[in-house]
């Protein structure tokens, strides 16, 4: 009992976090304000997800869009043509975009630095041209339109609460999950293999197999997310979802928040998808590609002045604090 205790205390002030955004979303009635929060979690869990594999393991892919693509697509299409509730295709997705990992890992991680980041890069187009291609599956460029039929086994509501609170379980479930793996031995193995691989392989580390799991998980929960977000806007082309610039989105939270912890993907989000909205109303339709500019801005202000992210920044001023106490 006292070792479940001592497990269970450091993670309050996450608990207390997660609870305080419960009821903030349930005191929340303004859509807008939802629907900021349903983008924070969503951005999150994508960077958790990235972060697993590129922040713990120091694997750097720029292709994980096709993961979120396979979740979308999967889920959709055995939606449209088999009836399959998306609660089930959500799962089926995941565990797709997860194979779909450890296929594309068995050659990938032969590679290294550049290279292996250029390889995803690859995969993940390669997998928007053959959506592309597949029309008579897919719809190919034209996309596809869900029909909006409310009910919780079709994954559609009227409101945004629901949706929020899914949000915010799926990003509560991956933070979960990059905790365990942090305090595990595959986190420390992770940790090695990134700080030096050659001399982890000599320690008598499996490198292959913490990679492949890693990534696994890093795409099986980026699949989740590509699910859920094609049930709440109920659209999905294969430019939205397996572009290079959402890859290159899903990793900003992380480099911004703090690469490989668990809450620097959240802090990351918590500053950029609230950002992000408010530009695309202000100035999206009007001065395309200026919001990547403003983000590409942000992202080198914060390589110059926190290298290490706002989460470090962070505890070093309550270091501050505590030593001047």
């Amino acid at each position: 009992m006292k070792i479940l205790i001592h497990k269970i205390i450091p993670h309050i002030p996450f608990i207390l976090f997660f609870i305080f955004l419960a009821i903030l979303l349930w005191l929340i009635e303004n859509a807008f304000i939802l629907h900021i929060f349903i983008m924070i979690f969503t951005s999150a869990t994508l960077a958790l997800a990235w972060n697993l594999i590129g922040g713990f393991g120091g694997q750097f892919s720029l292709g994980h869009a096709a993961f979120y693509g396979i979740g979308a697509y999967t889920s959709t299409l055995l939606f449209l043509h088999f009836g399959i509730s998306p609660w089930l295709g959500m799962i089926i997705g995941g565990l797709l975009a997860g194979i779909a990992s450890l296929l594309i890992g068995l050659p990938c991680f032969r590679l290294r630095g550049t290279y292996f980041c250029l390889a995803t890069i690859a995969f993940g187009e390669v997998s928007r041209i053959l959506v592309i291609y597949f029309k008579s599956i897919t719809e190919g460029g034209v996309g596809i339109s869900l029909q909006f039929q409310p009910g919780f086994a079709n994954f559609m509501f009227k409101a945004k609460e629901p949706y929020a609170f899914i949000a915010l379980g799926l990003m509560i479930l991956a933070a979960f999950t990059s905790v365990v793996i942090e305090r595990s031995r595959l986190g420390y193995f992770l940790i090695a293999i990134k700080e030096n691989e050659d001399s982890a392989r000599a320690l008598g580390i499996n490198t292959f197999a913490c990679k492949m799991a890693a990534f696994f998980l890093s795409a099986f929960f980026t699949a989740l997310i590509g699910s859920f977000f094609a049930q709440y806007i109920l659209f999905i082309d294969p430019e939205s979802e397996f572009s290079m610039a959402l890859s290159m989105f899903i990793t900003l939270p992380v480099m911004i928040g703090g690469i490989g912890t668990t809450l620097g993907p959240i802090i990351g989000s918590f500053m950029i998808a609230p950002l992000q909205e408010i530009l695309s109303i202000f100035i999206g339709g009007q001065y395309q590609g200026l919001q990547n500019i403003i983000f590409g801005i942000t992202l080198v202000l914060v390589v110059i002045f926190i290298p290490q992210g706002a989460f470090k920044w962070v505890q070093e001023i309550f270091k501050k604090d505590r030593i001047e106490g």
